[in-house]
């Protein structure tokens, strides 16, 4: 049993859909949950009957935006989980805005990665190396809180898809194809996320494999408003219902 009595899934204008909205549309038509498509001004509108049983599917904002009108908190980021700190491979750091800018104008110090922490994404992830690139920070105040790591180089990079512990998938999305994750380093960062209790009921872990060989975190995250890179309708469903469920603390709900 599915436990959900409606699912709303977002649309843009003109029945304009993102992939991801669309698999959930199969999905869930195929475990015979009744859907109906939303844009977000109904949902801002308050004009959509939400309860914990009925899956809220879109953009970010759109969730978060759900989740407050049913009183949740959103959940907190964790783009980089401690448990997985062992497979960084590189260093990482808090700054902000205006420390990155000093450091980019010293032209002593070498190249960084940066990017907004939180959700609220002034900019996206971006190699800080010379003047020209503070572009990107033009729309920031200089108390922008960031997260700042030393510049790698991937050959590659995978997408893996996690639903309550288990992988459901695992697909490419940049760099060489053939170059191929460590399975056995996947499973055991896996494996630490789940023991520590920093793991959430449906998630994704983005790994690739360094210049040095080495297969390293991209980054964690959270398990909606999540881009499939190409996974079949039935895991994208499946780890969508396990986080929203989570969310909402409908897992009584639970098969």
């Amino acid at each position: 049993m599915h436990g959900l009595t409606r699912a709303f899934i977002e649309e843009e204008s003109h029945g304009r859909m993102e992939p991801e909205m669309r698999l959930l549309l199969d999905g869930l038509r195929a475990l015979d949950i009744p859907t109906e498509c939303f844009t977000a001004k109904r949902l801002e509108r308050r004009q959509l009957p939400l309860t914990p049983d009925t899956l809220v599917a879109g953009y970010v904002p759109t969730v978060l935006g759900a989740l407050k009108q049913l009183g949740i908190e959103p959940p907190p980021t964790k783009d980089y989980p401690p448990s997985l700190a062992p497979f960084l491979h590189r260093r990482l750091w808090n700054s902000t805005v205006g420390e990155l800018t000093a450091r980019v104008l010293d032209v002593s110090s070498p190249p960084v990665f940066a990017k907004p922490q939180g959700r609220r994404k002034r900019f996206t992830g971006h190699v800080f190396q010379s003047a020209d690139d503070l572009l990107f920070l033009e729309r920031a105040s200089r108390a922008t809180p960031l997260i700042c790591s030393d510049v790698v180089q991937w050959r590659t990079e995978y997408r893996v898809f996690v639903v309550q512990g288990a992988s459901v998938g695992i697909r490419h999305y940049a760099g060489d194809p053939t170059v191929a994750l460590d399975a056995e380093c996947v499973r055991e960062a896996l494996g630490l996320l789940e023991t520590s209790g920093e793991a959430t009921a449906g998630y994704a872990v983005d790994f690739g494999v360094l210049a040095t060989g080495e297969t390293a975190l991209v980054e964690w995250n959270d398990g909606f408003s999540l881009g499939a890179y190409g996974l079949e309708s039935g895991p994208y469903t499946a780890l969508t219902l396990a986080r929203w469920r989570e969310l909402t603390g409908s897992l009584a709900s639970l098969p």
